[in-house]
């Protein structure tokens, strides 16, 4: 009896220690778990973030196919399409992406986005009518102002990229393109005061600086605006206004910013040196 209760004593005890090594190894395998999910989501920054886009969007695409229902993975796919400048297959990516369960509104302006990138107006306007108008989001905004661009619907666009200016602390990109929009539309005085604003915000935005010269430009004002810009800036800039001024007659004056631009510029300026033999060519005959 004795031997019976000694055994049945050990048999716990064993059965206990094997119980404990189970739970510690359960333990640790989730706190392996853990460190991997961790260091993953490192690696997906990572790779969002690649100097290479083909780079991530090969890791993307191995890591979404063999957890197709990772949806983090799956935007990080459709992201890394875009950077990779591929954005029909960024379409389709972002479009499972709205399908997935734990899919957001700001999927759909991703989608969106996506589907501008490939011309597909008609599908970019439904996707962003299909969100709330309760989803106020800077991007989602400027690309409703790009849709109501695309659409000639002039009130709504200012609108709309009025809205997206106000909600960024980097309004530049926003306001230049807003800016051009007004160029298009022949209202260069209020595109002009729109690229101000931007080079404002972001002085360094040469393509701002550019819209600029020709906003200016095509109200025959051949002159420097008063902004920040390197010796080639300068040279390039007197090169746009030289080019505006011709396309609108003013023939003489364009001819004499195409020396200055020459002049200016700290190496040779091949671009302006062929506009200048170009003209002088066609004035001879």
């Amino acid at each position: 009896m004795r031997h019976s209760i000694i055994f049945t004593l050990s048999l716990t005890g064993i059965v206990g220690l094997s119980a404990c090594d189970r739970s510690g190894e359960a333990e640790v395998n989730r706190a392996l778990r853990d460190i991997n999910v961790i260091d993953e989501t490192n690696l997906n920054d990572v790779m969002l973030n690649s100097a290479d886009p083909n780079e991530a969007v090969g890791y993307f695409a191995k890591a979404f196919a063999a957890n197709p229902e990772r949806i983090d993975l799956a935007r990080g796919l459709g992201t890394s399409l875009v950077k990779a400048g591929d954005p029909a297959r960024a379409a389709i990516a972002w479009k499972q992406v709205t399908t997935m369960e734990g899919s957001e509104h700001e999927d759909h302006v991703e989608l969106a986005d996506a589907l501008i990138r490939t011309g597909e107006w008609d599908q970019a306007e439904a996707t962003l009518a299909s969100i709330p108008p309760t989803h106020e989001t800077f991007k989602r905004y400027r690309l409703e102002a790009m849709v109501a661009d695309s659409r000639q619907k002039w009130d709504k666009a200012d609108s709309f990229y009025e809205i997206a200016a106000g909600l960024t602390n980097q309004p530049a990109g926003v306001l230049n393109n807003w800016g051009y929009s007004k160029l298009t539309r022949g209202d260069a005085k209020s595109a002009e005061s729109l690229f101000t604003q931007a080079l404002r915000n972001k002085p360094d935005m040469f393509t701002a600086k550019n819209n600029l010269v020709l906003s200016r430009a095509a109200q025959r004002k051949y002159d420097l605006p008063v902004i920040k810009m390197t010796q080639t800036e300068r040279a390039q800039l007197l090169h746009t206004i030289a080019l505006a001024a011709i396309k609108q007659g003013d023939v003489a004056t364009g001819r004499g910013l195409l020396t200055d631009a020459i002049e200016t510029h700290p190496q040779h300026f091949e671009a302006a040196s062929r506009s200048l033999a170009a003209l002088e060519a066609n004035v001879q005959n």
